[in-house]
């Protein structure tokens, strides 16, 4: 297996980690900001090309790109070892960002995405590979907590970012700024990380991550199918969910017998396991699946400019920091994770309920206070899977059951953002503004430019098609919900110190569970 890289006669030096580590985090933010940074550019690029019906899939494509491809990443670092993987994930994904910034029309754009989230996925997962090689564990725990800081940066200058550049350099620059960065990092991980040959070769579960892949991707076409096939009665809309289910039936086959399963089947043992896959995919529904969406109701019911939409997002960033440090004081305190997921996941209910009813000219301060609530809501229960996946499972598969909570969330979010978007578009079709033009070719600059009593009927038909996209996440918060309350109460053991083996070298301490 590879060694830690401090442990190796070749070992960099201090100095020449911290360097590493730098780049390591310029890529992560790059992969992260870029999930952010388009939502508030999606209403430009929506309108020029027309096809507000396929507005999820922009989001949507990345993410179900990114979770379906996660786990391969993790096998091929362990199997080819984590240099030339990290250098061919960022690769990929600075050559999907300039097939994105080239892209002539909506299905161009989704499709680069696609392309685009296959290479974030490996940068995401090959990154705490990497730090693992880097540092020892006491040493890592106080690294990982900067790659916190930068998920939230990400968060906090994406949407502004991603605003203002579309409004004032066009909303391709969002993608080809991604160029330079890119091949800045691979330039340097290229020259300064170390390559570490693997001493095993374990068998990479290639059948498991295709037919899982296809059973998340079978479900997540079938909900957006209005917009794909007309109908959701359509044959081809009634062939996916018969694809996704012998697609899941061959999937579980493979993994009875497979020596290295994607995910192990002998993890639903445990009951929280599969109850927490339910929370987590709810989580990414209303956590990643809403950015895109909130930054469309800003900017079309209020005429916000996509660059001052994007400080809205300032927010629920500021939420999102609150509730997750609030949680992990709480659970490093108490000792229990599932009390904060049950109230993390019931105030994003209240939230987004309110935020289906808000009415058309309600005061910017009172949309700001519900996105940071919202943010709070998603901080309380941001910990609560992974925390819990993780005691729940065998120290074996510990591995495995953080990449599950992570596939479920990503899943999540991908079926989110179709359902968001086909009710969307779905209300949008059934309303005619006489003087205003399609509704689906609008744009935040179009709107602007209407006369006053017809930008109060678009902003009017925008606001009523959100009401029922909100109450559609405030059922998929729902679900999250019962499935927190059905959790099993567990008690986190605390901490112990870890004893050194006999060969001197520090381990992994982990945390036991007393039920």
């Amino acid at each position: 297996m590879i060694q830690p890289m401090s442990c190796g006669p070749a070992a960099p030096s201090h100095r020449r980690r911290k360097v590493i580590f730098a780049f390591l985090m310029l890529s992560m933010f790059m992969a992260t900001l870029d999930s952010q940074i388009v939502s508030t550019a999606l209403p430009t690029i929506t309108g020029e090309f027309g096809a507000i019906e396929r507005f999820g899939w922009v989001g949507s494509a990345y993410l179900l790109a990114q979770a379906a491809i996660m786990p391969v990443y993790g096998k091929l670092g362990d199997l080819l070892g984590r240099k030339y993987v990290m250098i061919f994930a960022v690769a990929l994904f600075t050559l999907g960002s300039a097939v994105c910034g080239l892209a002539w029309s909506m299905d161009s754009l989704i499709a680069a995405r696609a392309f685009q989230g296959l290479g974030g996925g490996g940068i995401m997962v090959s990154i705490f590979s990497i730090n693992a090689d880097l540092f020892e564990p006491r040493e890592r725990a106080r690294y990982q907590s900067f790659s916190s800081l930068v998920l939230m940066a990400s968060a906090s200058v994406g949407p502004a970012l991603g605003g203002s550049m579309s409004q004032y350099l066009g909303w391709r620059s969002i993608f080809l700024i991604n160029l330079p960065i890119g091949v800045l990092a691979l330039t340097a991980l290229a020259l300064l990380l170390p390559h570490y040959r693997p001493d095993r070769r374990p068998r990479v579960d290639y059948p498991g991550a295709l037919t899982l892949a296809v059973a998340i991707a079978g479900v997540v076409l079938w909900a957006d199918s209005r917009s794909l096939f007309g109908s959701l009665t359509a044959w081809p809309a009634l062939a996916l969910p018969v694809i996704s289910a012998l697609a899941l039936v061959l999937w579980l086959r493979i993994e009875r017998r497979a020596p290295e399963p994607i995910i192990p089947l002998r993890l639903f043992a445990d009951r929280n396991f599969g109850l927490l896959l339910v929370v987590g995919a709810a989580s990414g529904g209303i956590a990643i699946g809403m950015v895109n969406y909130h930054a469309l109701f800003l900017q079309m019911t209020t005429g916000l400019s996509p660059a001052a939409a994007g400080l809205f997002f300032i927010a629920v960033t500021g939420g999102l920091a609150i509730g997750s440090l609030t949680a992990g004081r709480l659970i490093s305190t108490t000792g229990r994770y599932k009390p904060w997921v049950v109230l993390g996941l019931f105030l994003a209910m209240g939230c987004l309920f309110s935020l289906s009813v808000l009415p058309l000219h309600a005061p910017f301060w009172a949309v700001a206070g519900l996105l940071m609530g919202q943010g709070v809501a998603i901080g309380l229960g941001q910990q609560g899977p992974v925390i819990g996946a993780q005691v729940s499972a065998p120290r074996a598969d510990v591995g495995a059951a953080t990449g599950a909570v992570t596939l479920s969330r990503m899943a999540g979010a991908s079926l989110a953002i179709s359902v968001y978007g086909a009710i969307l578009s779905d209300r949008l079709l059934r309303i005619t503004v006489e003087g205003a033009g399609p509704l689906a070719e609008m744009t935040p600059e179009r709107l602007a430019a209407l006369a006053p009593p017809l930008r109060e009927a678009v902003s009017l038909a925008f606001r009523d098609a959100f009401g029922w996209v909100y109450l559609s996440a405030v059922g998929l918060a729902a679900a999250g919900f019962v499935a927190a309350v059905l959790l099993r109460p567990v008690l986190l053991a605390p901490n112990r110190p870890a004893k050194p083996p006999p060969d001197g070298r520090p381990t992994d301490a982990g945390t036991a569970a007393a039920r």
